[in-house]
């Protein structure tokens, strides 16, 4: 139940910890796993859905997911991300996820999103970003996976252009 002042209206949880996030979270995580043979983090062995929505919210890793609508929506973004694009979570969540790629990046990127849908998962993907403020960065090495009908992407090697 969420906390409560003397007089307060309920305080509802974070975005990230909501109870659709949580969730979301649970199919990043289960669906990565199946990718890779491997967990996106490790230590969440008997962790509640709320632990784990945490631990990926707070981890270094930056991880990230779209719907599989025409145009994706960007459906969860963690700590680091939000970092990395310099938005707050309700700014990147419903972002289509295209536009975290300049224009002439976004063929490039959309080949290899179509590229790790067909294998279900891609490794070692590198390109360039560009966040909120038009700073460009580049990444390596990231992982790419399906989710449900959308898909999610992490990595942890990136540096500003």
């Amino acid at each position: 139940m969420p906390a409560k002042g003397r007089g307060a209206e309920p305080l509802d949880p974070a975005p990230w910890l909501s109870p659709a996030t949580t969730q979301r979270v649970g199919w990043i995580l289960a669906s990565y796993q199946r990718a890779w043979q491997r967990p996106l983090l490790a230590g969440l062995e008997g962790a509640t859905p709320l632990q784990a929505a945490q631990e990926l919210f707070a981890a270094a890793t930056v991880v990230l997911a779209h719907d599989g609508g025409a145009d994706p929506q960007l459906v969860y973004a963690n700590a680091a991300a939000l970092r990395l694009w310099r938005r707050p979570w309700d700014q990147m969540v419903g972002m289509p996820s295209r536009l975290t790629a300049e224009p002439q990046e976004r063929r490039e990127r959309a080949a290899a999103l179509a590229k790790a849908r067909q294998r279900s998962a891609l490794r070692g993907y590198s390109g360039i970003r560009i966040d909120s403020q038009g700073g460009r960065f580049a990444l390596r090495g990231a992982r790419i996976w399906s989710v449900g009908n959308g898909q999610a992407a992490a990595f942890d090697d990136w540096y500003r252009l």
